[in-house]
């Protein structure tokens, strides 16, 4: 990891810490920049021009009903206001690679100052290469900050998944937990399958092993289901991969009797989360800051089309993994009803 990051997050801190008093509700307009001339203007290509409009597109595989992308709309959302630029936001109404293609091709028709785009599968690559080939600025976000570099993009700004989900069996561990459940609600998701991947490696350093759980969170079921597997493996924790499996975790062990004998972690933050986790009912949530896996991108690349400055290339500019706990819910709990966290 380069050695400018440090600096590079201190000034993002500096960016950030005005956006996050701001609790407007992210809208969906698609907003105009009115220079100083009185009419709309766009970039010029190849000039690094401060006055005209920048527009930034942003195609993410995070479903509209999800919490979790909620918060890095109004990242996104957020920077667009403060940076006085044009940003449109697009994602498919499920998860689907084929959609988020055309969405990425789509966008990249439009000729927009920079994209900002996610990658949970490694078959997305061939729609961001076309992005880069055609000349667009690209940064990644959320998922794949083990692939970006290859495809061109200009930096990532993410939480490194193995990593995480080594952090949370580390601290499992610690706990004498040794036999995990990785309950992951997208299988497939290659940053979410890496969670569980470094689950294990850190589990399997002190003696003990996980296995995974394919669910869907949307189904009723799901909470008997954890229940179920837990009895089945004798399982003595559970890593949910994401707040909504979380809850749903905790419910399903409650209902089984089984809540007080079980370890339970989860990643990802809401509002039932951090209260379960102030309580003592959850041991910990992974915050990988989404909020900022919005919001930044939106700086760079903006920073980049007006005046030709950016700090990294090729580079992952980590937003995680940040360990929520009994003892620091409370200040995170305070800013997630704000969809800061």
């Amino acid at each position: 990891m380069s050695r400018r990051l440090p600096a590079l997050l201190a000034a993002a801190c500096l960016l950030v810490a005005a956006g996050c008093g701001d609790d407007a509700e992210v809208v969906r307009e698609d907003p105009i920049v009115i220079t100083e001339s009185g009419g709309p203007e766009r970039t010029r290509r190849g000039v690094a021009d401060p006055d005209a409009g920048v527009r930034i597109a942003v195609v993410t595989h995070g479903v509209a009903s999800s919490p979790f992308w909620a918060i890095v709309r109004k990242g996104v959302e957020t920077a667009r206001r403060q940076m006085g630029v044009t940003a449109t936001y697009e994602a498919p109404d499920t998860y689907s690679l084929p959609r988020m293609e055309r969405l990425i091709d789509e966008a990249v028709a439009q000729r927009p100052d920079g994209l900002v785009v996610s990658l949970p599968e490694p078959g997305l690559g061939a729609a961001v290469r076309r992005a880069v080939r055609a000349g667009v600025p690209v940064v990644s976000i959320n998922s794949g900050s083990d692939v970006a570099a290859r495809l061109g993009v200009l930096t990532h700004v993410g939480q490194p998944e193995e990593a995480a989900g080594r952090g949370a069996g580390e601290r499992l561990a610690r706990a004498g937990v040794r036999r995990v459940l990785c309950v992951n609600q997208q299988v497939g998701n290659q940053g979410l399958d890496d969670r569980c991947a470094g689950l294990d490696r850190a589990l399997r350093r002190r003696g003990g092993r996980s296995w995974v759980l394919g669910v869907d969170d949307q189904d009723p079921r799901t909470p008997k289901r954890i229940a179920g597997a837990v009895r089945r493996r004798d399982a003595d924790g559970v890593l949910a991969l994401n707040a909504t499996t979380g809850g749903l975790a905790f419910e399903g062990l409650r209902e089984a009797g089984l809540a007080g004998r079980v370890r339970i972690g989860t990643f990802d933050l809401n509002p039932d989360v951090l209260q379960a986790v102030r309580a003592g009912r959850l041991a910990f949530a992974v915050d990988q800051q989404a909020f900022l896996q919005g919001y930044l991108p939106v700086v760079l690349l903006t920073q980049r089309a007006r005046y030709g400055l950016f700090p990294v290339h090729g580079d992952v500019l980590p937003t995680g993994p940040n360990f929520v706990t009994r003892d620091n819910a409370s200040r995170a709990l305070e800013l997630s009803r704000r969809s800061i966290r």
